[in-house]
């Protein structure tokens, strides 16, 4: 199968299609790259807000939390949980792809890594300067993984799973989750602060600023191909 999808039978725009029909819809010579870049930013981006140690990303408070009472890890937290929510999928019907199963793994390695490079500085206006970068980078990197088309992540399956089952709208069912999650990690000793709020405001409009030029046009192969509406 060609690489480059021709304007004839290119399908724009983000598409729900299966894990097979996935790696069918080509250009995985720029796609592949794309996803496993991406996942790696994402994972920097938790190291940075970490070591800006001024509130983390709603999942990263609970994760953050967790460390707190089991031995692992903050990045093997962040894989742990990963697989824990992708058990949610099963009754949600939510069929994971090869960037799903990515997601769940190499974001937490990837965090782990930066965290055993970076250091915290003192001053506090280098601190902001990681909060705000490690915000943005998780604009781009979401973008980038997004955008690569090979499944969606845990905890964005986990989103649009009950966004789809339940009828409510995935904003709500978005906030709902994050608000749910920060509770428990703040119960359990997690961070949050101004990075968590800044965070919730900013990475939406980030990631759609990011996500046009990012989403690779892949080939049509086809409407059985696509996974069923439920």
């Amino acid at each position: 199968m060609s690489t480059i999808a021709s304007p004839a039978t290119a399908r724009p725009g983000l598409t729900d299609l299966g894990p097979l029909a996935q790696l069918r819809a080509g250009r995985l010579a720029r796609r592949l790259p794309q996803l496993y870049v991406g996942l790696v930013l994402y994972g920097v981006s938790l190291a940075l807000m970490v070591r800006g140690d001024l509130g983390l990303a709603p999942w990263d408070v609970l994760h953050s939390g967790l460390i707190r009472h089991v031995p692992i890890t903050l990045g093997q937290a962040v894989v742990v949980m990963s697989f824990v929510v992708l058990l949610a999928w099963i009754p949600l019907r939510e069929t994971p792809g090869i960037g799903t199963i990515s997601n769940a793994l190499v974001v937490g390695f990837s965090a782990d890594a930066t965290l055993a490079l970076l250091h915290q500085p003192s001053a506090l206006v280098l601190r902001v300067a990681l909060m705000v970068g490690g915000v943005a980078l998780c604009g781009l990197a979401s973008a980038m993984y997004i955008g690569a088309q090979l499944g969606r992540g845990p905890r964005d399956g986990l989103m649009t799973g009950l966004h789809r089952r339940t009828g409510l709208s995935l904003r709500l069912v978005r906030t709902g989750l994050e608000v749910a999650v920060v509770l428990i990690g703040l119960l359990l000793g997690g961070v949050a602060g101004l990075g968590t709020v800044l965070y919730a405001l900013a990475i939406g409009p980030l990631t759609q600023r990011w996500l046009p030029f990012w989403t690779v046009v892949l080939e049509d192969v086809g409407r059985s191909s696509a996974r069923p509406s439920r």
